[in-house]
């Protein structure tokens, strides 16, 4: 039996919960049970699992450990290992392995687990690359009741937490940029940029702000208004696996899941988004819903920035940078002194979060979608956006200021 057989085989029964049933079949079957473990114990293993023995010359398995840009490949028995500690999820290697030997890694038992155990009510923390992905029938409102059919209490657009992060890098920039030379590394959105200043690039922290993702900005809110609730994310993005777990924001989010995983679950479940209802509810700025593509970030810290103080004497200067290859040449430039710019935005996956190795259309296709929902926004930042001062003083925050001085919740120490 495959690893995808086995996966849908496995999938099905805990859609349909024949979990037992199923379990008792497949183990009289012939089977590996590295791949059932992997399955059922996800939160074991690292982001990214080895489903077969490698099978290529001692010289390309060389290639693929020099070939991880965090060197998590270390040299095993079969082939190659993928280190839990070092790993962040990037998903190079899998893009990189001819053989198919490497898979993501699969959570949907995971959450399906906690959709049926959870006392409290259980959120799906959508990220804002969704438009589109589900096919161009699904719109927001569809989607949430679409979640709520698997089981789910709620469905949360992550872009209303990104308009909040937004409005902190903003307030950061407006207060640390006072002269030419000094300059912003967004500490926004993607967990390889954030991986890679501070295993890579570690000199350049002072200059990130200390803010979590909305992701994880998004689960200690829903936490902290309800303690007893779970928080599932999905996202086109297999790094956030790795994010969630880092031992310093634990705790936030129970679960991870991809595009594909939920796409693969609506299936199972029998449930069509497009045929569902609609739910419509509109919580995020423009500048929040812009995030899932490259250059969003840098737009929206610009355009709130120039909001908050529009007679600032130094302007926002922007530099963006898509993959690995493009951030890595950035980040030298910056360190060169040839940065050109003072505020920079990384996106680790080319396209930015709309081209992640689990998106479902193409990256193009991904862009456009952002870009129209931003456009349909009522609002264009998060400072006129009433939903996210409302919050804001719901989680104990009189004023926007205090996203500087009192917001543990948004807060994050990059040297721990």
């Amino acid at each position: 039996m495959t690893f995808e057989e086995l996966y849908k085989r496995i999938v099905k029964a805990s859609a349909q919960n024949e979990m037992e049933r199923e379990l008792e079949k497949i183990r009289s079957e012939e089977y590996d049970e590295n791949h059932l473990d992997c399955l059922l114990n996800p939160q074991k293993r690292p982001p990214v699992w080895r489903t077969g023995t490698c099978d290529c010359p001692p010289e390309k398995m060389e290639e693929c450990k020099n070939g991880c840009p965090f060197g998590a490949i270390e040299k095993a028995d079969g082939g190659i290992e993928i280190s839990p500690e070092k790993c962040v999820g990037c998903s190079v290697c899998i893009d990189n392995c001819k053989s198919g030997k490497l898979t993501d890694s699969k959570d949907i038992v995971t959450a399906i687990n906690i959709i049926r155990s959870t006392a409290g009510p259980v959120y799906a923390l959508i990220a804002p690359a969704f438009t589109g992905q589900f096919s161009p029938d699904v719109t927001p409102g569809k989607l949430r009741n679409a979640f709520k059919a698997m089981g789910f209490d709620g469905m949360i657009e992550v872009a209303a937490f990104a308009d909040i992060l937004t409005l902190k890098e903003a307030l950061e920039f407006d207060k640390n940029i006072k002269k030419e030379e000094d300059y912003q590394l967004t500490s926004c959105c993607c967990p390889m940029w954030i991986a890679m200043i501070k295993r890579i690039y570690h000199e350049l922290i002072p200059h990130v702000p200390a803010a979590v993702s909305p992701m994880i900005a998004c689960g200690r809110a829903i936490k902290v208004l309800h303690p007893d609730a779970a928080t599932i994310f999905i996202g086109p993005c297999v790094a956030k696996k790795a994010e969630a777990k880092e031992p310093d924001i634990a705790g936030a989010i129970d679960c991870v899941l991809t595009f594909k995983e939920v796409s693969d679950m609506f299936e199972a479940f029998g449930i069509n988004p497009a045929e569902m209802e609609e739910s419509e509810k509109d919580h995020s700025s423009r500048a929040g819903r812009i995030y899932a593509r490259v250059g969003g970030v840098s737009e929206a810290v610009k355009s709130t920035v120039e909001r908050i103080n529009p007679n600032r004497e130094i302007s926002v200067k922007t530099r963006h940078a898509d993959g690995v290859a493009a951030c890595k040449a950035m980040v030298n430039d910056i360190l060169a002194g040839k940065g050109g710019a003072n505020f920079f935005e990384g996106m680790g996956c080319v396209g930015g979060c709309v081209g992640g190795p689990k998106a479902l259309i193409p990256k193009e296709e991904g862009t456009e979608n952002v870009n129209r929902y931003g456009d349909e926004a009522a609002y264009k930042t998060p400072i006129d956006n009433p939903y996210v001062i409302e919050l804001l003083n719901r989680l104990g925050l009189k004023t926007i200021e205090d996203l500087l001085e009192n917001s543990d919740i948004f807060t994050r120490n990059f040297n721990s």
